[in-house]
């Protein structure tokens, strides 16, 4: 069984972001940039299935620029077996991801599709649930469990009252969640073996999809400074702040 991976080059999560001057986004100017987080837990089950004897080949896949691929070379040393760059210029929304992803899993015809529940720049949690009904396949969201047992996957979501199971029939797309697994960190050895892995690189446009993104970035702005706390000198004092200014009771 083939396991598909998507994953997503980031700003590193270290990095204290910058907006740009004209705030129509984020300066990535010399930037570090990263496998994001979410993306690495993924490509971590993927490869832990593919160490179980489940999975016999770990595809990892990446849309973007061509700078993109040393994430990609990072996600080969984590585990997986080959690469895939969808590359292009354009900054795709969740939407077009998803439309590249379908294109590429009816190519690949994966037994299971795991990605990240959401990538951290954007937030958005969206693409798993769109390329689930792009291909029709069923979904399983905020992971904390699979468990493949021949044509189906066990599902242990995290849900607001708790834990929920659901089983899913394979093909399947899984997006996982915090609490998945801990990613292992790439040996020295990986690193290098990662180098002469195989890495496809194919023009994002030459899949039939329009990357024209239906979604418009108006303005881009820092979270504004936190304000200090007071002091209050009695309970009958807390509660009328709570009351008539914060309005919360």
């Amino acid at each position: 069984m083939k396991i598909l991976v998507p994953v997503k080059r980031v700003v590193d999560y270290n990095v204290k972001v910058r907006v740009k001057a004209d705030q129509t986004g984020v300066d990535l100017a010399n930037v570090k940039m990263a496998l994001n987080p979410f993306c690495e837990i993924a490509v971590e089950e993927a490869v832990r299935l593919k160490e179980a004897g489940i999975a016999t080949e770990v595809i990892v896949v990446s849309i973007g620029p061509a700078t993109a691929q040393e994430q990609l070379r990072t996600a080969l040393a984590l585990g997986a077996d080959r690469a895939v760059l969808l590359e292009t210029e354009l900054s795709v929304d969740s939407l077009q991801v998803a439309k590249l992803l379908a294109q590429l899993v009816r190519q690949e015809q994966p037994g299971l599709v795991i990605l990240g529940k959401q990538a951290i720049d954007s937030d958005n949690n969206q693409t798993a649930q769109m390329l689930a009904a792009l291909t029709g396949m069923g979904q399983g969201t905020f992971a904390s469990k699979v468990v493949v047992t021949g044509n189906t996957v066990a599902v242990t979501r995290e849900i607001d009252g708790g834990l929920q199971t659901v089983s899913l029939k394979l093909p399947a797309i899984v997006s996982t969640d915090l609490r998945l697994n801990e990613p292992r960190y790439a040996s020295l050895p990986n690193i290098m073996k990662a180098k002469k892995k195989p890495l496809e690189v194919i023009a994002a446009d030459s899949l039939g999809v329009s990357l024209a993104s239906n979604v418009k970035v108006l303005k881009v702005t820092t979270p504004s400074s936190r304000q200090a706390g007071i002091k209050v000198d009695s309970v009958d004092a807390l509660v009328e702040k709570l009351k008539q200014e914060a309005k919360v009771i």
